[in-house]
């Protein structure tokens, strides 16, 4: 699982994707992590959205996800 993640994110580097993109990377990997059953991880990456990129347009995606997923 952990190689997993590094290819993952070794693509979205190689990618070139741009910091204005990067709460929408980290969308991403959080669903990617949901995927994997890695819960705690997903919520750990949605809440830094939230912090960090609060304006971004998935910040609400994000908030809506922790607010379904256990505590």
């Amino acid at each position: 699982m952990k190689k997993s993640v590094l290819l993952m994110m070794l693509v979205l580097a190689l990618t070139g994707a741009c910091n204005s993109d990067k709460g929408k990377e980290l969308f991403d990997t959080a669903q990617f992590e949901e995927k994997q059953n890695n819960r705690e991880h997903a919520k750990q990456l949605y809440q830094e959205i939230v912090n960090k990129y609060p304006d971004s347009p998935v910040a609400k995606q994000a908030q809506e996800r922790l607010a379904v997923l256990p505590k």
